[in-house]
């Protein structure tokens, strides 16, 4: 009981707490719990990149458990400001979270069950059908979880952290003291798993093949979701039937174990899976917020830019290579938005945002270059 009490807390509520700093900066009909959730889980990932990866390089003992602490005290204070911005809001009737708008003020709230109330009943069917389809993922993610060649690397490294405190200190196939490795030292995702394992008091090895299934699918659905909510605004009895297509291509993607799908749903714990299935999905969900052709506004929503460098920053835990892969990304559409808006300031704006990343390659880099030189 204390273990899901704490995976609930770390996991739950510490990443909405924190979703609440960028939610409190974004225009009012963009915020919703679905999306302070999501923030909230790409600032955390952000922040821990910023904290583990200096302890990796340059903290020679126990670095995963000083690592560990300062993220603990910044994961802590995150949610306190949240909290803090929120109450501020709301204190001025500016309310932090909205789930619809009806009206003005006060009544722009629409509680989940008037919605439900008036939803058709092909509208209801729909739902129901995607979350059989959902729930079956889920089961078969935890009663045939997968295992693969790769377990032997990444969650031995949680286990490692986990047990002996230290991050890529030990080699994980023979258990003897090694250096840094240059093509994992930077990905740092399975010290987040590691973290999560301490925290909780579960051991590493469930928490990558259990836990992060049961949470990462749905927080990849909630990103659907919201994906779903802004192409289909105008008609949101199509979007239980793109959360029913897009369920069913995780289902039916195995279709060579190289595809996003397969990763999705039988690597669900590695950095790799959730680069490819939260990521870059997340980066073109934050730029159709951004640059809506439906608003006429000038587009101030600081929270937004503000967490599209966190979802830049958060490729570099997941892996190496998503980084380039998504800052190539970042470049095509920055160059594709410049031509659609007409304004060469697009290309500077979505560069600042892509400068974590230089940093990032840069430190890789001169790493690579180091160890060739031995």
């Amino acid at each position: 009981m204390t273990a899901v009490i704490s995976l609930f807390f770390w996991l739950v509520i510490i990443p909405f707490c924190i979703g609440l700093i960028p939610a409190n900066f974004i225009a009012a009909d963009k915020r919703s719990p679905g999306f302070t959730l999501l923030a909230g889980y790409f600032v955390m990932w952000a922040a821990y990149e910023l904290i583990t990866i200096p302890a990796v390089l340059w903290v020679e003992y126990h670095n995963f458990r000083t690592a560990s602490v300062w993220f603990t005290v910044a994961s802590i204070l995150g949610a306190v400001c949240g909290i803090f911005l929120w109450y501020r809001n709301y204190k001025k009737g500016n309310p932090g979270l909205l789930f619809g708008r009806t009206g003005k003020g006060n009544d722009m709230r629409v509680t989940f069950a008037e919605r439900i109330r008036n939803m058709s009943w092909e509208e209801r069917t729909t739902w129901m059908l995607f979350l059989v389809i959902l729930g079956f993922q889920l089961y078969q993610a935890a009663a045939c979880t997968s295992f693969d060649g790769d377990d032997a690397y990444y969650v031995t490294e949680s286990l490692l952290a986990q047990e002996a405190g230290v991050m890529y200190k030990i080699l994980p196939y023979k258990g003897g003291s090694t250096g840094l490795d240059v093509r994992h030292v930077l990905a740092v995702f399975p010290m987040w798993v590691a973290f999560v394992a301490v925290r909780s008091g579960i051991h590493a090895t469930i928490v990558s093949h259990l836990v992060m299934p049961l949470l990462l699918i749905p927080l990849t659905y909630l990103l659907y979701f919201q994906i779903g909510k802004f192409l289909f605004s105008d008609k949101r009895v199509n979007l239980p039937v793109f959360m029913i297509v897009m369920g069913l291509f995780q289902i039916f993607g195995n279709v060579s174990i190289y595809t996003n799908e397969t990763f999705f749903l039988t690597r669900t714990w590695q950095g790799k899976s959730v680069a490819g299935s939260l990521v870059i999905p997340a980066l073109l969900w934050i730029l159709l917020l951004i640059y809506d052709g439906k608003r006429k506004k000038k587009r101030a929503d600081v929270g937004l830019w503000i967490l599209l460098v966190c979802v830049n920053m958060t490729a570099g835990i997941c892996s190496s290579i998503a980084v380039f892969l998504v800052s190539i990304l970042m470049a095509v559409m920055a160059f594709v938005l410049m031509i659609v808006e007409r304004d060469f300031k697009v290309l500077c704006k979505l560069g600042a945002v892509c400068i974590p990343n230089l940093v990032y390659m840069g430190i890789y880099v001169v790493m690579a270059y180091s160890y060739l030189l031995r």
